[in-house]
């Protein structure tokens, strides 16, 4: 089956290098094993092998987001596709989902968030820095995704560019400098998720989490230990990705009250605790009493 010209293929080479390229009429993929020609493989479709010039084989496959994940032009290091993974489920993004971003970076989680979140969703990404904005936007347009994202070059400081979304992931240095102003961005009970590298940046983020409505809340690492893939040797790789960054998630929850309920205040709370005090025996005083 053809493949049009536009698209994005991965090439696999017989020693397992691999080749994310964007599928052009006319152009070549140079290689260490020679130049094959994209008209070629565009004409051969989906799981053909196609010779270079020299004849080597590499085979042309539809990349999944794994493959688009590992792919992008990278200035930063960016979330490994282990924590995205759990992260997508943990705060239950999916088709038609408003998710708010800050730290783009790269665009790595971003391009996940864009390619999960379908043409009836919306990614909202907000990043400071002038170099990582561009790179971010071009990762998205390389895959085809950047009408799904919309881009802020701004610091999240004073606040947000939207409101109303459904979750929040903040991948920044300080995220408790930025706490105060997660209620007014998503809607209540919203899912909020972090990436920090090291516990002391959890600690702060965990007394920061305390001071306000989120609860939920959860702390973890993920890790990844692979097997050699010798079914007469089948033993762990000598090498395992292991800590690559804590994930911290909370919800986030501003009090909302149902029409006609009044909740108690703290202080009509201590009021009834005081008039108990005053007209109750309390279980001590039953106890010397002897009643």
């Amino acid at each position: 089956m053809t493949v049009e010209p536009g698209q994005v293929v991965l090439f696999l080479g017989p020693t397992g290098k691999r080749y994310l390229r964007m599928l052009e009429a006319g152009a070549q993929l140079h290689t260490h094993h020679g130049f094959l020609e994209m008209d070629a493989a565009a004409e051969a479709g989906f799981g053909a092998t196609i010779p270079t010039h020299k004849g080597t084989p590499y085979t042309m496959i539809k990349p999944t987001i794994y493959d688009l994940i590992k792919g992008v032009k990278r200035a930063t290091q960016i979330m490994y596709p282990k924590e995205i993974a759990y992260t997508l489920v943990k705060m239950g993004i999916g088709p038609g989902t408003k998710v708010i971003e800050a730290g783009s970076g790269s665009g790595g989680f971003t391009v996940a968030l864009a390619y999960y979140v379908g043409d009836t969703g919306k990614v909202y990404t907000h990043e400071r820095r002038d170099d990582f904005f561009k790179l971010t936007g071009q990762n998205l347009a390389r895959y085809g995704l950047s009408h799904r994202v919309e881009q802020f070059q701004q610091d999240i400081e004073e606040g947000f560019a939207v409101t109303g979304a459904d979750c929040l992931f903040l991948d920044v240095r300080t995220p408790w400098d930025y706490l105060a102003h997660i209620p007014k961005a998503v809607i209540p009970g919203a899912m909020l998720g972090f990436l920090l590298p090291t516990t002391n940046q959890v600690q702060d983020l965990l007394l920061g989490l305390e001071q306000g409505p989120f609860s939920d809340v959860e702390v973890l690492e993920i890790l990844i230990r692979r097997y050699k893939t010798v079914p007469q040797r089948l033993r762990p790789d000598d090498r395992m990705v292991a800590h690559t960054g804590f994930l911290i998630f909370a919800r986030c929850l501003a009090e909302v009250k149902a029409p006609g309920v009044k909740f108690k205040s703290k202080d009509d709370e201590e009021t009834a605790d005081e008039g108990q005090t005053e007209s109750q025996p309390t279980e001590q005083d039953r106890d010397e009493s002897g009643e």
